[in-house]
């Protein structure tokens, strides 16, 4: 039996209503998406009847009206609550690949600016894209602004399709990135001994530094809550 007929007849028996079904619960499986009593917001879903706790917003997310509706439903402003914005949106097909490809990497764009609104710290995105030259691109966009990105392709997926799922996880809110310079003053000293510097609030460890000092610093690690520095002013 080929692989897509697997899947669709396992569908339509166990009462889903597509094989995406399957490539959803195999991404939670392997990137530990989703936790009970987490907030997500889930882009370009079928229609479904209405289920409580769930609240639908209907549009089109190239248009910011839409991007906008959907933020105002979660309630995204100063402390975003989302902890995983997912994406299976795809373009209507036209069969030329290379129009195909650029408009899927669009929507994907679409779900990312979303999910940097929405998002709170350390939350996580998923995103359907087709590969193709502009991936690599919006591949690093992403990785700038999570822990981690890696791409999954579920088993269910067409043994013809160049479909695969780009995931981030780990949202960065933090004010710094790595390889950033700037000046800190270090206000505090950590439990092992590293000087603490609160750049607008979020906590960086950096080694060798003492409380009441100010320096120059090179960002060599972020993470959601905390990151790390190296001095760099006796270089």
């Amino acid at each position: 039996m080929a692989r897509r007929d697997e899947y669709y007849n396992r569908a339509k028996q166990e009462g889903y209503r597509s094989r995406a079904a399957y490539k959803l619960r195999q991404l939670d499986r392997e990137a530990d998406l989703i936790d009970p009593g987490d907030t997500v917001v889930d882009l370009g879903r079928q229609r479904i009847d209405p289920i409580d706790g769930v609240e639908t917003v209907r549009g089109d997310m190239t248009e910011a009206d839409t991007r906008e509706r959907v933020a105002e439903a979660v309630g995204a402003g100063e402390d975003p609550v989302v902890d995983v914005v997912l994406s299976d949106m795809a373009p209507n097909m036209t069969g030329e690949y290379s129009l195909d490809h650029a408009r899927s990497i669009h929507l994907a764009r679409q779900a990312f600016d979303t999910a940097l609104t929405v998002l709170g710290p350390g939350g996580g995105f998923v995103a359907k894209v087709f590969d193709g030259q502009d991936l690599k691109e919006f591949e690093r966009d992403v990785d700038r602004e999570f822990e981690y990105v890696r791409r999954i392709r579920p088993d269910a997926t067409r043994e013809e399709s160049s479909e695969l799922y780009l995931v981030g996880k780990g949202r960065l809110t933090a004010p710094v990135r790595p390889g950033q310079e700037r000046e800190v003053e270090i206000v505090d000293t950590g439990s092992e001994g590293d000087g603490i510097a609160k750049p607008e609030g979020y906590t960086l460890f950096v080694p060798g530094a003492e409380e009441g000092e100010t320096r120059r610093v090179r960002v060599t690690d972020v993470k959601p809550n905390f990151g790390f520095a190296e001095p760099i002013d006796g270089e």
